[in-house]
């Protein structure tokens, strides 16, 4: 892939403060591919994007890989309301090919350059709202999410399920090790932070080593979630319907725990009700969003008052746990099965059968999209 550059002024993408503000046209030889999405029973549209309009601080990341959540899944089906045409996807791994002219920072503080490895987070942020001032990124006033967006001028290459991507200023960036393989490192802006934040939020107020931590659920998210507490010292047990991942959770830290758990991190959808009935006295409960169920669970109100327990919720992560989830992942990513994750890799014209191989009863904990 060859990328000559312009300079011209259009409308930027990025915050408002940057909208006249000069932009830098890079000439994409081939065009940037990118897998439209149109609505729930009908197939991809594939589409060319000869070039893209960068603006001030904006990046441009060639796509190594990108996997599937089962939030693209839902989508699909037509569970999730979706703006459509758009391009969908929001977990992959990339290679830096052009910057804007104002240069952009990773999470670190340090420059980003041409050829550095990267993710990036789902959510896009202003920075400077009240909730981004109290660390709530991922519920900024003017959010923007990646594979969630409609595709507009100059905004085609928004989603994973492309060759390309382009990363808007308020985006976390971090660089990533070499040595890891990109099935390992694709899913960390959605799965493996998103078990960070989750480990975080049970630490409150409380030490994790020594403790006892059940999860439920052992898709991605909790079985990194395993890894995860296990490595701040807890004694974490899975729980899961399937065998085979039950025994996929012994590899991923699990050894299983006695008595009443002080923290259950809900990861399933379907174990809300037993989350909050079995944790011990004084402790907490997380539900992991993504996965709860659409129906209502019953709330014994008394029960938690009594007992003193907290339920507490999570979606998304902060630019920090996109941050530690890529430094787990450097300790920990081949002590733990996390390239296996990843069952079967196509190409991006095939994301159609990617995509239903991943609604499938018995898929994979992802599946991959190489569009190169």
């Amino acid at each position: 892939m060859r990328a000559s550059v312009q300079t011209a002024s259009v409308p930027s993408c990025g915050p408002k403060s940057d909208a006249e503000e000069r932009r830098t046209d890079v000439v994409l030889r081939p065009a940037a591919a990118a897998m439209a999405f149109l609505g729930s029973g009908q197939p991809h549209e594939p589409i060319a994007v000869p070039g893209v309009a960068l603006a001030p601080h904006d990046v441009l990341v060639a796509i190594e890989m990108s996997t599937v959540c089962a939030s693209d899944v839902h989508t699909v089906q037509g569970c999730s309301p979706a703006p459509t045409p758009l391009v969908l996807g929001h977990e992959s791994v990339g290679r830096i090919m052009a910057v804007g002219t104002a240069g952009a920072d990773a999470v670190d503080g340090t420059p980003l350059r041409i050829g550095d490895r990267v993710v990036w987070s789902v959510t896009v942020s202003c920075g400077t709202c009240d909730r981004c001032a109290t660390g709530l990124t991922q519920k900024c006033r003017s959010l923007g999410k990646y594979g969630h967006e409609r595709i507009g001028p100059h905004r085609e290459l928004t989603g994973g399920y492309a060759s390309h991507a382009q990363l808007c200023r308020g985006t976390a960036i971090v660089r990533v090790p070499e040595s890891l393989p990109a099935a390992v490192l694709a899913p960390v802006s959605c799965a493996t932070a998103t078990a960070v934040a989750a480990v975080d939020r049970a630490a409150w107020g409380r030490e994790l080593e020594g403790s006892h931590v059940r999860v439920h659920g052992a898709g991605l998210v909790g079985l990194s979630a395993a890894a995860i507490a296990a490595a701040r010292g807890a004694r974490v047990e899975v729980r899961d319907p399937n065998p085979a991942r039950r025994a996929l959770a012994a590899r991923f830290g699990a050894t299983g725990i006695e008595g009443a758990p002080e923290v259950v991190i809900e990861a399933s959808g379907h174990g809300v009700a037993d989350a909050i009935a079995d944790v011990d006295t004084g402790g907490i409960v997380v539900l992991v969003g993504g996965g709860l169920p659409a129906e209502p669970v019953p709330l014994d109100a008394e029960s938690l008052v009594r007992r003193m327990i907290t339920v507490t919720g999570v979606h998304n992560c902060s630019a920090a746990q996109l941050a530690d989830a890529v430094a787990f992942l450097a300790v920990h990513g081949r002590t733990h099965p996390f390239d296996e994750a990843v069952g079967a890799v196509h190409p991006l014209a095939e994301l159609d059968t990617a995509l239903a191989a991943a609604a499938a009863p018995d898929a994979p904990l992802r599946i991959g999209i190489a569009p190169h």
